[in-house]
């Protein structure tokens, strides 16, 4: 594993804490990949065009639209660490993943259209990918996108349903991937990616409330929606394409993993510190340290395997098993961490948030409802065991 700093590297470091501390826009309430409420999206926009504008974001684009080509490679990690590590708002939506895909498929004329829109923050964008009969299987897509009329004139007309679509209530823009041929003998082939402009007639968000009570995912319909040609991301019917090296170019949430799972230890500590058993404090318990240092070593474990991804992205040596085993493990030491949190606190770990006896506002009691969603989005870790078993370990299906 390679993934040594240097001085430059941890100058940039120092100047991206301190373009935090100055620019961000707040504590997030909530763990997580969480939607704002509307009133705080005209301040994340404007956060997201400062960190566009600073050259934080946007650093591995070509130069013409504002990349840096010179910047050291690991410059993207360092910055989705420092985000985390301030407990502040990354740039909401999947304008990241979006733009990785019109930067390698579009069209210039895409580019030039939808790119500075990403950057000043004027779109926020959405994925739909996930449907209710598609979401680990994701080739499994039933949404429909016919093409009807010619030259100038021609449209694809889609219908269909998506689902578990975070930020859907304030999306500008979808990244929507649709069935354009459905004869096509794989299932992987005839899918197309758009670029859909998310004020289309026909187009219906219906947000979803969790179980934290929180609205973070939305269903999406799809009704007769009319998309230009031009909004075709890459080749008609070479959509999963596409949406493979997209995902492939999504670092940034790798990088975050470690430093989110360490500033969580840090609050575990503190409270099992604060917290009082019998007027002693549960730090003072030799069981409470023997559990809270297993959690501590498996923390540093995590960022060992993210540390090894990463070194293997930037070398292009990445293994097939790589991504889900990262993603399991952090999922499911995520939710061990924040409900022994909810543990330390005893009856107290009953309380809503709403209740002002609660501790921390009812982070954790959010954060443990919450978690269960790091072990479905991105690939339910029940469907991740079998790629790692078949891809990884070469074992038959």
């Amino acid at each position: 594993m390679r993934l040594e700093s240097t001085p430059e590297l941890e100058a940039f470091r120092k100047r991206v804490r301190a373009f935090i501390a100055e620019h961000a826009p707040g504590i997030k309430q909530h763990a997580g990949v969480r939607a704002p409420e509307p009133e705080l999206v005209p301040a994340i926009r404007d956060w997201t065009a400062k960190l566009y504008a600073a050259g934080l974001l946007g650093i591995d684009w070509p130069a013409e639209f504002g990349g840096r080509p010179d910047a050291h490679p690991l410059e993207s990690f360092v910055v989705a660490e420092e985000i985390a590590r301030a407990r502040t708002w990354s740039p909401i939506g999947a304008a990241t993943l979006a733009a990785a895909a019109i930067i390698e498929f579009g069209t210039p004329e895409l580019r030039m259209r939808l790119l500075p829109r990403i950057r000043s923050g004027a779109d926020i964008w959405c994925q739909l990918f996930s449907e209710p009969g598609a979401g680990s299987d994701l080739a499994s897509l039933r949404t429909r996108a016919r093409l009807e009329g010619e030259g100038e004139n021609a449209v694809f007309v889609v219908d269909g349903q998506k689902v578990w679509t975070t930020n859907g209530q304030h999306a500008d823009m979808g990244y929507l991937l649709a069935r354009t041929d459905p004869d096509a003998p794989r299932k992987h082939g005839g899918i197309t990616a758009f670029a859909l402009d998310m004020r289309t007639p026909g187009v219906t968000v219906r947000p979803l409330r969790e179980i934290t009570g929180t609205t973070d995912f939305n269903e999406v319909f799809l009704d007769d929606v009319r998309i230009p040609v031009a909004n075709v991301i890459g080749r008609v019917h070479e959509g999963w394409r596409a949406a493979m090296s997209s995902l492939g170019h999504e670092r940034s949430g790798v990088a975050a993993r470690g430093a989110e799972l360490l500033t969580t230890l840090d609050d575990l500590l503190r409270l099992a510190a604060e917290t009082t058993v019998n007027g002693v404090a549960a730090l003072e318990d030799s069981a409470t340290r023997r559990t809270i240092g297993e959690l501590a070593t498996r923390v540093h474990v995590n960022a060992a395997i993210l540390g090894l991804t990463q070194s293997r992205m930037l070398h292009h040596t990445e293994q097939p098993a790589d991504a889900p085993l990262g993603k399991i493990f952090f999922s499911e030491l995520n939710h061990d961490l924040v409900a022994y949190g909810v543990r330390l606190q005893g009856t107290a770990g009953l309380l809503q948030e709403a209740d002002p006896a609660v501790v921390a506002g009812g982070w954790w009691q959010d954060a443990q409802l919450y978690s269960r969603a790091y072990t479905i989005a991105g690939g339910a870790n029940e469907i991740l065991r079998t790629q790692v078993a078949e891809r990884g370990l070469g074992l038959p299906r």
